[in-house]
This record gives C-alpha cells, sequence and structure tokens, in this order.
C-alpha cells in the first residue's frame, strides 16, 4: 500500500497531523486517543506489516 492511500484512509477515520517530521508525520487519533509516526516516503509502498502496526495503533484495529 502506498503512503497516499493510507493517509486517505486515516483521513477518513477522523485522524490528523500533530507535527510534521524529517521522514515521517506524527498523526493523532481521536478513536484511540494515541500518536503515531507515519512515513512520508513519496510513491514508495509502506510495508505490510507497518501498515497493520499504524492501523492497529490509530484505528485499534
Amino acid at each position: 500500500m502506498k503512503t497516499s492511500q493510507l493517509v486517505r484512509q486515516l483521513n477518513r477515520a477522523g485522524c490528523f497531523v500533530v507535527r510534521h517530521g524529517g521522514n515521517h508525520d506524527v498523526w493523532y487519533s481521536p478513536i484511540t486517543g494515541l500518536k503515531c509516526p507515519v512515513p512520508r516516503h513519496g510513491s514508495r509502498e509502506v510495508a505490510q506489516k507497518t501498515y497493520d502496526s499504524i492501523l492497529e495503533r490509530l484505528l485499534g484495529l
């Protein structure tokens, strides 16, 4: 999955960017009340394990 698809999914769930870092953005989820770094690597694919971990932390899936 590409970063843009992950970001779209997080936006739909109500998550938002708290701050921008060098290669990652820190996102906050009002669902879980947690923050999580999300890679910002252009058109590169996000590893499946990373994708699953981000969704688990931010969306509680």
